[in-house]
């Protein structure tokens, strides 16, 4: 069973900020955690990026974005939905 992952992502970044959210989201499609990721609009400050990942793969990649923001200084710019 398909389970989701959201990611609430601000707008406003610098070019680092940027570039690093560019960088997690490859990386997540490059590791097989999903092909797709979905990005909608929620207000003027954030986008929500969605995408599906395999029920027995959930809490790895959780686990991976959580310790990805806390490594990269992103705890302002992206929240993880559980």
């Amino acid at each position: 069973m398909e389970k989701a992952i959201h990611l609430k992502v601000r707008k406003d970044l610098d070019g680092r900020q940027q570039s690093t959210v560019i960088k997690l989201k490859g990386s997540l499609i490059s590791k097989g955690y999903t092909e797709i990721i979905h990005i909608l609009d929620q207000d003027d400050e954030y986008h929500i990026n969605s995408f599906e990942t395999a029920a027995e793969n959930r809490n790895a990649v959780q686990e991976y974005i959580e310790t990805f923001i806390t490594a990269e200084n992103l705890t302002d710019t992206i929240t993880l939905f559980k």
